[in-house]
């Protein structure tokens, strides 16, 4: 169901974004080409912590994948037999990523073999970022943006920290403004009707505190392709809120003061003890843009209606072998991609 906000709490947080000051800091709306100078590319097979999701793409600079059109960004998810061919993905054959300018090596991040068990990543698409280019740390962010349809795709719109000034993930924190599935809206743990926003933070990755810092929105009528809709997050030293459209569609209203005593981590050690009260959202946030497809997590859970189990050692090959059922819901025009027409950073002033 769609989220509903009590009026009190309704009214406190339009109450937050009237009396703080934006300034304009950082706008991008896609005119002409996709400024290199702003975003950078991952090129890899792992994800951004590592692999721990073993995703089926892989992510590549590749026009084919991440192009500007008509003043729209896309970014689009394509098979990578049709780059490769079928058999060096199925076969015997190698996918060499450090002539392309590979940017992360853990998890076998930039060469991949087949042996007709284990396959090359069946999908390539793109993850844009801005990390060593424009970042945030309280303020405002907007999107305005339109969702791909197609079964196991996973478009998001995120934020990570320029220098995990805690350490590693989830310890210095993670922002999802968005993520979202292309599955159709019947799918019974949301499909492209729907998005969630969370945060991630905790001691290590099995405390992960997310669940606590997590909400969805589903639209009453249509979906997220059907049109583009404004994503926006307002940041400040005590909360981190998002909503759709407008403010008053609020999906995720956190208090990040004193996550310490909220997360109930026990015995354990304090990662934050000598930081601000809103460690570890206290620091600076840089900006991701990417649609991963399928994996190992439980991000689109196991069931019936899934093609490849967590528990399989050969997943991706699994997913493959179902592309009877999946491929013919991936439209070949842009409505298959993650278009974004724009984005907008105001920081406090």
């Amino acid at each position: 169901m769609s989220v509903s906000v009590a009026p009190t709490m309704l009214s406190l947080i339009f109450s937050v974004a009237r009396a703080t000051n934006y300034c304009p800091a950082f706008t991008d709306d896609f005119n002409d080409i996709l400024d290199t100078k702003v975003w950078q590319h991952d090129i890899t097979f792992a994800s951004l912590a590592g692999s721990g999701n073993w995703e089926f793409q892989y992510y590549t600079n590749n026009r084919t994948n991440s192009f500007v059109e008509d003043g729209v960004l896309y970014i689009k998810p394509t098979l990578t037999a049709d780059r490769i061919g079928l058999d060096t993905m199925l076969n015997g054959g190698t996918l060499d990523l450090w002539s392309e300018g590979c940017t992360n090596n853990a998890f076998f991040g930039c060469v991949r073999q087949s042996n007709g068990r284990d396959i090359i990543n069946p999908i390539q698409s793109a993850f844009i970022k801005t990390k060593n280019t424009v970042s945030m740390k309280y303020g405002k962010l907007e999107v305005r943006a339109r969702m791909p349809i197609g079964d196991w795709k996973w478009p998001a719109i995120w934020m990570m920290p320029t220098d995990n000034k805690y350490g590693i993930w989830p310890v210095s924190g993670e922002i999802d403004l968005l993520e979202g599935r292309g599955n159709v809206a019947s799918y019974p743990y949301g499909g492209v009707n729907q998005f969630g926003s969370t945060l991630h933070w905790g001691t290590d990755y099995r405390n992960n505190r997310f669940p606590l810092t997590h909400n969805t929105f589903t639209l009453k009528n249509g979906t997220f392709a059907d049109d583009f809709h404004v994503f926006g997050l307002i940041w400040n030293a005590t909360n981190i809120i998002t909503y759709v459209d407008d403010v008053s569609n609020v999906v995720l209203n956190a208090n990040i003061v004193n996550l310490w005593n909220q997360g109930n981590f026990g015995n354990m050690n304090n990662p934050w003890p000598k930081s601000h009260p809103n460690a570890p959202f206290d620091q600076e946030f840089y900006l991701i843009l990417n649609v991963a497809v399928g994996g190992m997590s439980d991000y689109f859970p196991s069931d019936s209606t899934r093609p490849w189990t967590r528990t399989s050692q050969t997943g991706a090959l699994d997913f493959w072998n179902a592309r009877d059922q999946w491929q013919p819901t991936w439209p070949n025009d842009n409505t298959g991609a993650m278009a974004i027409d724009w984005v907008k950073i105001y920081k406090e002033c």
